[in-house]
């Protein structure tokens, strides 16, 4: 902990604000990066305590105008937080093979903290997850309808660490 106030104090000094650690920001207000840096994944508030999903999220790609949209919902036998990742889905009433073309990815969201322990995405009011992750988002983002010319043309890793935290 003295270390971590230490470089606060640096970073202060330097760039007049302290990085946010992850259990310092509610994970609505989490940004992540993936490890080449190019893609960034940003949780946002759900807006409606009536709503049918726990988080909402949008991945960017840098350089490029390509945003996907991401929900949340708990589901199964044995709950835990299922993702889903969209591109340019289309609104009102949409059949089943409408949103299959659209989905990107969708599967388990996990967290993994700082020594390794992997575990289940919180709701949007818990601290941010040092780290998320979405199996096979990589593979599934090159055989989706957002990769191409124009959209994404480089990899992602599944894995986005903790950036920081939105204001």
């Amino acid at each position: 902990m003295r270390r971590r106030n230490i470089l606060c104090a640096s970073f202060t000094l330097a760039l007049g604000a302290c990085p946010a650690q992850a259990d310092e920001c509610s994970q609505a207000k989490a940004i992540y990066a993936d490890q080449a840096g190019g893609y960034e994944l940003s949780f946002e508030p759900v807006g409606s305590e009536a709503a049918v999903t726990s988080n909402h999220f949008k991945i960017r790609l840098a350089g490029t105008s390509l945003s996907l949209d991401g929900v949340v919902m708990v589901s199964g036998d044995l709950e835990r937080p299922h993702g889903i990742v969209m591109h340019d889905c289309p609104t009102g009433d949409v059949t089943g093979a409408e949103l299959s073309a659209c989905t990107v990815w969708q599967g388990p969201i996990y967290t993994v903290d700082s020594v390794g322990t992997i575990g289940l995405l919180g709701s949007e009011d818990a601290p941010a997850a040092e780290q998320i992750l979405l199996p096979d988002f990589g593979p599934s983002l090159r055989a989706s309808s957002a990769w191409g010319e124009g959209k994404a043309q480089s990899d992602s890793s599944d894995v986005f660490r903790f950036k920081g935290c939105t204001a």
